[in-house]
């Protein structure tokens, strides 16, 4: 949201000029959002964390299975819980391919890189056609970055 954010500013300012703005020199800076937006994040995951063990739930960090038990129980790292609710927020990774799979993989990023970037590229390059890569695609291109979107696409013979 905060880079959407920051890129409809971009906008904005692109078109100043024909609501009788002028605005001469206007420079982004993207360390600077970069700083604010994780900070934002940190701010927000502390709210979230807080809000939960105010309300006395058990957050138990790894990686679980539901057991055969009678009870709803779940077992996570060898240790088993047993409750009347549970709640499992499973995450995600994406599957990074090796070079030996696809050459230059390991040149590329999964969408979590865009948010460790401490510059924003000159040139960047997004593969696949989902809302996160058309999202980022659009803020890279609206921050400056020369950006090209990559879609697979099987022909029909």
């Amino acid at each position: 949201q905060v880079m959407w954010n920051t890129a409809v500013h971009a906008e904005f300012i692109h078109d100043h000029a024909d609501y009788g703005f002028e605005t001469p020199g206007v420079k982004f800076n993207w360390r600077t959002i970069k700083e604010k937006r994780d900070a934002y994040v940190r701010r927000l995951n502390d709210i979230y964390e807080n809000n939960v063990k105010k309300a006395n739930i058990d957050i138990i960090r790894g990686y679980g299975k539901f057991t055969a038990d009678p009870e709803p129980t779940i077992e996570v790292d060898g240790k088993k819980y047993t409750a009347p609710h549970i709640l499992i927020a499973t995450g995600g990774r994406p599957a990074v391919p090796s070079d030996s799979q696809i050459p230059g993989a390991s040149l590329g990023m999964t969408s979590d890189g865009f948010f460790e970037l401490e510059e924003l590229p000159r040139r960047s390059v997004v593969v696949g056609a989902g809302y996160i890569a058309v999202e980022i695609v659009g803020i890279l291109s609206t921050l400056g970055s020369k950006s090209s979107l990559l879609i697979r696409h099987d022909k029909v013979a």
